[in-house]
């Protein structure tokens, strides 16, 4: 497969091409009210899974000395502390019910709603229990990013919702938003991450970034070998960071809904090998 080229203005004005996402974002019919009613104990299948929202947050930035800017996504780099140490992810976390559901009406009609313009209007165009599902999961995600990483909630404009996603390693499922962050301020991430990680929109049209991550994962009786595409994403100060799993899967699908991306060929990149230990799933070491 050849390498995915981009229009060249696509990701160079702002305001165009957060508009290009809203539209597509909030065209197609959202799936989270039907994916949540599944994981009740009332339905018929997947109710061992719990529900989890998430933020995709895009940014903007400026470079002051080429005299334009790049869309990034900011990513969370999980700490020692909770399982899946060492992975990128999205900011986010479980579900609280009764919480998220107390909170959400400060996010469609409070003073900072972040729930406004466009993408309301796409939201609100869906069946009403979506619309509340649709909030009900961005006061999720937001919650925990505040908690997380100390994002302000006002400072995130909602883009529209993504496709859910089930979990491999775990029984659980993503409910994951895109927001636009127009202004993070200081981020003060807390003890479950261990630091922010920025990559460029870009990089996903490098196909000489990807490569297969080859994982030695606990299983029953023993271990198994597994592989998935990556992105292998290198900082100015020479540090690699491995995106794999979920978060890259969630960003990969943003990108084919928005700009009809298709993944590179990842299996003619290099071979990056990790073995999980014990505690990965558990975040703590085995009893």
């Amino acid at each position: 497969m050849t390498e995915p080229v981009p229009d060249p203005g696509l990701f160079t004005d702002c305001k165009a091409f957060l508009d290009r996402v809203i539209e597509k974002l909030g065209t197609p019919v959202c799936d989270f009210q039907e994916t949540f009613r599944k994981l009740t104990p009332s339905g018929k299948t997947d109710h061992h899974r719990r529900a989890a929202g998430v933020l995709l947050p895009l940014l903007f930035q400026e470079s002051p000395f080429e005299g334009k800017g790049q869309f990034v996504f900011q990513l969370i780099k999980r700490s020692s502390l909770v399982p899946q140490s060492g992975d990128l992810s999205l900011p986010g976390g479980m579900l609280h019910p009764v919480l998220d559901r107390l909170l959400r009406p400060l996010l469609i009609h409070g003073p900072f709603s972040i729930l406004r313009g466009k993408a309301r209007a796409y939201a609100l165009q869906q069946q009403a229990s979506s619309f509340r599902f649709i909030a009900l999961f961005l006061t999720n995600a937001l919650r925990e990013a505040w908690e997380e990483i100390r994002l302000p909630p006002y400072r995130v404009r909602f883009l529209g919702p993504l496709p859910t996603h089930n979990l491999t390693l775990f029984r659980r499922t993503i409910f994951p938003l895109a927001g636009f962050v127009e202004n993070p301020g200081t981020l003060c991430p807390n003890r479950e991450v261990e630091k922010i990680v920025v990559i460029p929109l870009s990089s996903f049209y490098r196909e000489d970034f990807f490569g297969c991550y080859q994982i030695d994962a606990p299983a029953a009786g023993g271990r198994r070998l597994l592989q998935y595409p990556c992105l292998i994403h290198r900082d100015s100060d020479g540090g690699e960071e491995i995106l794999w799993g979920a978060t890259f899967h969630i960003i990969v699908g943003f990108l084919g809904i928005v700009t009809d991306y298709r993944l590179p060929d990842w299996r003619k990149g290099p071979v990056i090998f990790k073995k999980l230990p014990f505690d990965y799933l558990t975040g703590r070491p085995p009893s």
